[in-house]
C-alpha cells in the first residue's frame, strides 16, 4: 500500500548518500532533471507537463526536460519511471490512466502503482469530453445516441490508448446508453485527435486540453463534458451528470510521481517546487487557457486521491465486467 511506500522512503540525506552514490541531498538538483510523459506529444498529459516543467525548471534551478514514452495506455512510460534510479533525476507524470484505470482493468501492466511509485503532488484537474467529427449526422448528444442505436457497430471511437481513461469513458458510455462502437486506441491523444479531425475516426473520448483547439476551430463538435458543472467556454454543452451518467462525469487529473525509495528530502523538495510552479500566476494563466485547474496538494492527499480513484475504477471494472487488456 502507499502507506508502506511512504514508510520505506522516510529516510534522510545521511542514509540517502549510499543510495545516491555520493549525491548530497542538499545540493539536489545539480544536473538536468527528466520528466517522463507516458503518452505521445500534443496530448493533454504532454501539454500540462510542458507548462508545469517550464516553471518547475525555474523553481528547482535546473532544466526539467520532457521525454515522451508512449504505449500501453501509459503503462510503458509509468514502468520506465518505476524502474528508474530513485535519485530525483527521473520523474514521471501520473494520470488517471496510469495510476487507476490501467492497474484496475489490465492485469498485465508491468509495475505496481501502489509500491513502485511515490505520489508527490497533483498538478491539475481537467474536464474530459465526448466529441465527433462534423460529418457525423448528429447535432447534439441525444441525436448522437439515437444514431448509434440505429447503427450498432458502425461507428468507431478514438482514445489515447488501450486501458486509458478515454477507453474507460467509452466503455462506460456504451454501457450507460446500450450502444456499440469499435474502439480505436492510439499512443496518445495527439495522434487520436489528428485522425478524428482528418475524418479517419468519427468519435473521440478525450481530455479537454488536447481537443480544445480543434473544437474551437470547428474541427470537432463537442457533445458532452465530464465536469462538476458546465464549462464557461461551452455553456450550452451538458455534463454527463446532467445526461444521467454520473459514472462518466469524473474529471481527469495529472500529477507528479517518483520511483519508490526516492529519499524523503528529495520528495519534499520536489513537492515544494511543484506547488510553487502550479500556483505561479503566469503558469496558472497558461493552465486556465487549457481548461485546467491547478491543485498542488500534499503527498498524503495525492496518495489518498490515487487510492480512491483506483478503488472506484476497480469497482466499475468488476460491476460492468470490463476487460481492457
Amino acid at each position: 500500500m502507499f502507506r508502506k511506500t511512504f514508510t520505506a522512503f522516510g529516510i534522510g540525506c545521511g542514509v540517502a548518500l549510499a543510495l545516491l552514490s555520493g549525491t548530497v541531498c542538499a545540493q539536489y538538483p545539480n544536473k538536468v532533471v527528466k520528466l517522463i510523459v507516458p503518452f505521445a506529444p500534443a496530448g493533454t498529459t504532454d501539454i500540462v507537463a510542458r507548462i508545469v516543467a517550464d516553471q518547475l525548471s525555474k523553481e528547482l534551478g535546473q532544466q526539467v526536460i520532457v521525454e515522451n514514452r508512449s504505449g500501453g495506455g501509459g503503462s510503458v512510460g509509468a514502468d520506465a519511471v518505476a524502474k528508474s534510479a530513485p535519485d530525483g533525476y527521473t520523474l514521471g507524470v501520473a494520470t488517471v490512466s496510469t495510476m487507476a484505470v490501467n492497474p484496475a482493468a489490465n492485469p498485465r501492466i508491468p509495475y505496481n502503482n501502489f509500491t513502485d511509485l511515490i505520489a508527490v503532488t497533483k498538478f491539475v484537474a481537467v474536464p474530459n469530453i465526448l466529441a465527433v467529427h462534423p460529418s457525423v449526422p448528429a447535432k447534439d448528444f441525444k441525436e448522437f445516441v439515437a444514431l448509434l442505436k440505429k447503427n450498432p457497430g458502425k461507428y468507431s471511437f478514438a482514445t489515447s490508448g488501450t486501458a486509458g481513461i478515454g477507453h474507460m469513458m467509452g466503455e462506460l458510455f456504451m454501457a450507460a446508453t446500450n450502444t456499440d462502437m469499435v474502439h480505436i486506441p492510439y499512443k496518445g491523444a495527439g495522434p487520436a485527435v489528428i485522425d478524428v479531425i482528418g475524418g479517419q475516426v468519427p468519435v473521440i473520448f478525450d481530455n479537454l486540453p488536447s481537443s480544445k483547439a480543434q473544437i474551437d476551430a470547428g474541427g470537432m463538435r463537442l457533445l458532452a463534458v465530464a465536469s462538476p458543472k458546465r464549462l464557461p467556454a461551452y455553456p450550452t454543452i451538458p455534463t454527463f451528470a446532467e445526461l444521467g451518467m454520473p459514472e462518466v462525469n469524473d474529471r481527469a487529473w495529472y500529477g507528479l510521481v517518483v520511483p519508490a525509495k526516492t529519499p524523503k528530502d528529495i520528495v519534499e523538495k520536489l513537492h515544494a517546487a511543484s506547488v510553487k510552479a502550479v500556483n505561479n500566476p503566469a503558469t496558472k494563466e497558461k493552465l486556465a487557457l487549457q481548461g485546467a485547474d491547478p491543485v498542488g496538494n500534499s503527498p498524503a492527499e495525492f496518495t489518498s486521491d490515487i487510492k480512491a480513484e483506483y478503488d472506484k475504477m476497480k469497482a466499475i471494472v468488476v460491476k460492468k465486467g470490463i476487460k481492457l487488456d
